[in-house]
Order: structure tokens, then sequence, then C-alpha cells
């Protein structure tokens, strides 16, 4: 038997202690209800649970109690956890994400046994907050794991790029291993947490190829541009021909309305300079002054 957990970790990854404010959470938590749960709703085969990993400091926030009161009403099946991300966070070093990640997937093991019950095998697919797969993924994911036996990854290498605020789609064609994948875990490996790093506890999507890993044809993915990314903006590199927006009818997103939120001055300006200049004072100002100024305050 085979339980499917689509894994979105909402809090916790990367700089700023994980949390990059309140406007961000409340944005986040909006693109998630208005873009990825529709397309959620929309998948063909809807045998998997939606698991939302949070901070444990993030227990009793209430836009978090909000956000699962909020699902319980809806088809979705959803479990959360509350110690941190359960992949690799590249952003710390190798020996400090490696006991992180220990910790998180300890803390997370009780609440994910209690989601999935008595079964041999676990998916694991990342479900990113903010972006969505097409309405077939579930079952193709399913299917191709139940036709071989020796498979432990599979993923997508090309997808699309939507601007949510006004629906313009395009081609996605990433130079590297995109993250949108998915694991086979014995069950017995998944729930210890050693074994679970030393099975999977791969770097960074990027090594993913150290498993045996099979990529599908079809473009499977969505990328959302919203101006709350981190990194990513509608303008990049990695993106191809503008498509018609009819394509968004595979992601159950045809009839979504354009994203409203509102942006801070500073990202309005960053988002109108070529990529390569965001990146640097991305760099500069996130990971070599802000991060170290928050780190500094919080000690």
């Amino acid at each position: 038997m085979t339980k499917h957990l689509l894994y979105c970790p909402l809090l916790g990854l990367g700089l700023y202690g994980g949390h990059r404010g309140k406007r961000w959470l409340r944005n986040r938590i909006k693109i998630f209800k208005q873009f990825v749960v529709p397309s959620l709703l929309n998948q063909s085969n809807k045998n998997f649970i939606l698991w939302i990993s949070v901070r444990l400091e993030d227990r009793n926030d209430s836009m978090i109690a909000e956000l699962k009161t909020w699902l319980v009403a809806t088809p979705i099946k959803a479990v959360f956890t509350y110690s941190g991300v359960c992949f690799w966070d590249d952003k710390y070093s190798d020996e400090e994400a490696h006991n992180r990640l220990i910790g998180a997937i300890h803390g997370a093991v009780p609440g994910i046994l209690e989601a999935v019950g008595e079964c041999d095998y676990i998916l694991m697919t990342i479900q990113p907050s903010d972006d969505c797969y097409w309405g077939g993924m579930v079952e193709q994911v399913q299917q191709t794991f139940e036709a071989s036996k020796t498979l432990q990854a599979v993923g997508y290498k090309k997808g699309f790029v939507m601007d949510y605020k006004t629906k313009s789609i395009a081609e996605w064609n990433p130079t590297t291993n995109p993250p949108f994948y998915t694991i086979r875990f014995a069950r017995e490996v998944f729930i210890d947490p050693r074994r679970h790093v030393q099975y999977a506890g791969i770097k960074s999507h990027e090594y993913l190829t150290a498993l045996n890993l099979q990529h599908f044809d079809e473009r499977g993915f969505l990328v959302g541009i919203h101006g709350e990314n981190i990194s990513t903006v509608f303008n990049h590199p990695f993106r191809g021909a503008d498509i018609d927006p009819l394509a968004l009818e595979m992601f159950g997103l045809a009839g979504v309305e354009p994203l409203v939120i509102s942006t801070s001055w500073r990202k309005l300006f960053m988002r109108r300079l070529p990529h390569g200049w965001q990146r640097k004072l991305r760099y500069w100002f996130g990971e070599r002054f802000a991060a170290k100024l928050y780190d500094f305050l919080r000690s």
C-alpha cells in the first residue's frame, strides 16, 4: 500500500529565520488559496494528503490557524507539522543543514504517521506554496511508480510560468533540475530521520540525479510570479515563448481572477531592473547585509 504526500514548506525555509514578515505571510496565504488550492482540486486523482510544514513558533500564529480551519472546509485532506522544513536547506552550512533536517523530520513524523496510517511506501511530492501542477500530475506519478519497482524519483524538467497579476503565461525552460519532483520512500526509511536523510538528503533539487530518476516529457508545472517571490521573476532567462491563456485550463486556473496584493516600493523597483542586477542586489542586501542584521538582533 502506498500513500502520497504533497509537501508544502510554507514557513521555515532560508533567510530571516524562515519568516519574511506578516505581510509576506498574508500575501503568500492569499496566493496559496487563490491559485494553488484550485490546482489541487483540479487533480484527476485526489488520493493524496497535503502536508504543510511551519516552524514551532508558528503553531499559535492566527493566520496559520485560520488557514488550517479553512482547509478543513475543503475536500482536501491536510496535515500540519510544526518542526520546520523537511528537506535540505542550502542557505546553511552542510553540518547545520544536516542537523536541521534531522530535527525537522524527527518532529514531523508523529503527525505524518497519524495522517497516512498503515502503508508500505510513502511518495513525497514537493508542492511549493505558490506554484501549481497540471491536473494529471498525481495520477501520472502514482501510475509510474506502480509500473516500476526500482524507480526512486520522478520529476518534470519543463513547465510554464504565469504572472498571477496579469494572467500572462509563457513556457518555462530551466537549464537546471527544477524542484518539481516526487521521491518514493519505504515507510520504515521515511519515518527514521537518519535513514531518511541518508536516502534523500540531497543538498538541493539540482542534485536529484543522485537517485534513480525518471523525467516526464509533459510540461507539468506552473511557476507563479506575483512580486513576492524570493528569486524568480517573469522576465527570467528561463522564460520561453508566450502561450495562449487557454493553457491555464490544464491547471484548473482558467477562471481565476488576477491577483491583487500589496507590494513594497523596494520590490516594485527591483522588478523593473534586469534579472542580473536583481540577483546582485538581492545577494548584497539580502544575504550579505539584512540576514546578518537579523541574526544580530536575534542574538
